[in-house]
């Protein structure tokens, strides 16, 4: 299973970024899971030409590829991150790589909530039009503390925690799966996202 797995944030050192690494890691012999940074991304300004990036292309391509995708957001004053907003918006203007994809949400803070304000904003985000990303429901990684959560060598340390996360993967995995046959209507969704346009409502 190739999954790509979505740093959302620009900072250069994030917990969310730990968290990811770990995933690849201690899933290595479940999925391969290639990590995208949007750290260097251009600030969406809504071309009039709707000429995307490469940079986002090559995202978009990446996305189009695999069989799913795993967020890693923080949370900035109960919301997620402009950087993640920004490639959202990119990879919604004119283009549908996160159409009916599954996604699995994650995130890491260093309070106690473990970013899940701005998990379910994500949530409401993906669903969007121009985005209609699948979503898997039911779940919820909150990683609370964050700062304290990894030793030495990017590990986690509560055993609990990782059982949460081991036992949340083996079900993303398999809604992947389950994903891959519920694609009766995808041809629709997909012509009612590229034809929809908010200017015209």
């Amino acid at each position: 299973m190739k999954l790509i797995g979505i740093v959302g944030t620009n900072s250069k050192k994030s917990t969310n970024r730990n968290l990811l690494v770990y995933m690849q890691k201690h899933f290595a012999d479940k999925a391969e899971i290639e990590l995208v940074e949007i750290k260097d991304l251009p600030l969406f300004n809504k071309p009039a030409d709707k000429k995307i990036p490469e940079s986002v292309l090559e995202i978009a391509q990446k996305i189009e590829a695999a069989d799913g995708v795993i967020i890693a957001t923080p949370e900035y004053d109960h919301a997620v991150p402009a950087a993640l907003m920004n490639v959202l918006a990119w990879l919604s203007y004119g283009i549908t790589p996160l159409l009916s994809k599954p996604v699995m949400i994650t995130g890491a803070s260093y309070g106690q909530l473990g970013s899940s304000r701005a998990q379910a904003q994500l949530r409401q985000i993906l669903d969007a039009p121009e985005l209609k990303a699948n979503v898997m429901p039911g779940s919820e990684f909150l990683l609370p503390h964050s700062l304290q959560a990894f030793d030495d060598d990017n590990n986690l340390i509560d055993l609990e925690t990782v059982q949460k996360l081991d036992a949340l993967f083996d079900d993303f995995r398999l809604f992947v799966k389950i994903a891959e046959k519920l694609s009766n209507a995808q041809e629709l969704l997909h012509k009612e996202a590229q034809d929809f346009d908010w200017e015209k409502l």
